[in-house]
Formats: C-alpha cells, structure tokens, sequence
C-alpha cells in the first residue's frame, strides 16, 4: 500500500494552502458557492457543492508550448 502526503493550512479565512508530494496549490471560496483551486503544475479546478450527494467540477490543465 503506497504512502501519500498531503497537508492543508489555512492562511486566511476562505485561502487555503494545500501541499502534496509533487506540488502545492491555493483554493480559494468555498463556503457558500464556487470553489476556485490554481495548482503549481499549471491545473486549474472550479468546483462547486450541490444539493444533496452531487457536486461538479471542471479542471484544466496548462498545455504544453507547441501544441
């Protein structure tokens, strides 16, 4: 079973800091509508929380220069 490490600090109210093995990110929002994450790997996720179990999500990833 492979180990992971991840670690969230909170920074200011609604600002996360959010480090993992291979990179960090900042999500801000939240609470009370849509959740804004920009990762140092160049991936960017909207998220937002629905009524019930749902949830949606969007995630885009930076492209390499060329393509």
């Amino acid at each position: 079973m492979p180990l992971t490490f991840r670690k969230s600090f909170r920074i200011l109210p609604g600002l996360r800091l959010n480090i993992n093995r291979r990179s960090w990110s900042i999500t801000s929002g939240g609470k009370h509508g849509p959740r804004r994450t920009h990762s140092s790997s160049g991936r960017r996720t909207t998220s937002m929380d629905l009524p019930g179990p749902f949830g949606w999500r969007r995630t885009t990833s930076k492209r390499p220069k060329g393509h």
